[in-house]
């Protein structure tokens, strides 16, 4: 079984319906408010333990929680929680949203896909996992209250019935990032609208990125707000949707840009540009180069220097990105 982190995170996003095979049709979801009070009291206890492991790097809690099947990826679940400390510093953990997954039908591991529906079914949650083992599941999303980053938790819970005692086991986890310089995705997103409707494309484009990276602690769930954002991106004009591989003309010398991407790498809303080395490898002309890449590209497009904290240069050179340099907006020339 591989239910691991690295599997589910590849989960497909799905912001429509995908096409799945018929073996997902003999699964259910049940959502918090639906669930029975044993089910939600024995998820609530094991989502807030493992959260609060994770909030105090307890690996040896952690590992003792992990799934039998999933013992070998122990080390990338351990890094997961080793990276997201600084998201989950200072803060303390609240549970958000809990879904009880139950895919015993499967005759074999599928494409899966559950529909998670309120009472009312004026609300649909869909989240689409890979290559999903026959078995009872559950995600728990939670975040860390208070927290300077507003770091997200997600996890997915195994019911596991190969010890002495039948529980929920850990089988898999991320923990994701929720502010960017004090804002919320939400905040992001009414961001976007404005810049939208001001004739920024370019910064209401990335703003709508920003919004869905704060608002999506998980890459395997859709919700109808999710798709409303993306439906709300793509009706801007003249966005950098299809504006690579983009080419700029910086005195004698031309740039050839092939993508513009969020990039969180240091916490902060930078934007990651990578583009096409000439191939110089003096370390000096490397980040020479790299900065007056910047520079063009910030000249071809000036509104981001106001709505973004900094850019980060990525030379691409033999099929090879390597990153060079990350310079706050006020530094770039």
């Amino acid at each position: 079984m591989r239910l691991c982190w690295k599997v589910w995170a590849a989960a497909v996003f799905a912001m429509g319906l995908l096409a799945l095979p018929e073996s997902s049709q003999a699964t259910s979801c049940i959502t918090q408010g639906e669930l029975l009070a044993q089910d939600r009291n024995a998820l609530t206890a094991a989502g807030g333990r493992l959260s609060v492991a994770v909030l105090e790097q307890d690996y040896g809690a952690l590992q003792a929680a992990l799934l039998p099947a999933e013992a070998a990826e122990w080390d990338g679940i351990r890094g997961e929680v080793e990276q997201g400390a600084p998201l989950v510093k200072g803060g303390h953990v609240q549970l958000w949203n809990l879904y009880l997954l139950d895919a015993s039908s499967l005759a074999a591991p599928a494409d899966t896909q559950f529909f998670c529906s309120n009472a009312s079914g004026s609300l649909t949650v869909t989240i689409t996992m890979r290559a999903l083992p026959p078995g009872r599941y559950a995600v728990v999303l939670a975040g860390a209250a208070g927290a300077q980053l507003g770091g997200q938790l997600g996890m997915i819970l195994a019911w596991d019935t190969t010890g002495a005692v039948a529980g929920w086991k850990l089988a898999g986890l991320t923990v994701r990032q929720g502010i960017f310089d004090g804002h919320d995705g939400v905040w992001y997103w009414t961001r976007a609208r404005e810049l939208a409707n001001a004739g920024q494309p370019w910064s209401a484009w990335y703003s709508y990125e920003i919004a869905r990276a704060l608002l999506l602690p998980v890459d395997f769930l859709s919700s109808p707000n999710l798709e409303k954002l993306g439906a709300e991106q793509a009706l801007i004009k003249n966005s950098p949707q299809d504006a690579f591989p983009l080419t700029l003309q910086d005195g004698p010398r031309t740039w050839k840009i092939d993508a513009v991407r969020l990039d969180a790498s240091l916490h902060q809303a930078d934007l990651g540009v990578t583009y096409e080395s000439t191939g110089v490898t003096d370390p000096a002309a490397v980040r020479t180069e790299a900065a007056a890449v910047l520079s063009a590209f910030l000249k071809a497009q000036p509104g981001l220097k106001e709505n973004f904290h900094g850019l980060w240069a990525y030379a691409l050179r033999d099929g090879k990105r390597t990153p060079v340099i990350e310079l706050p907006m006020a530094r770039i020339p």
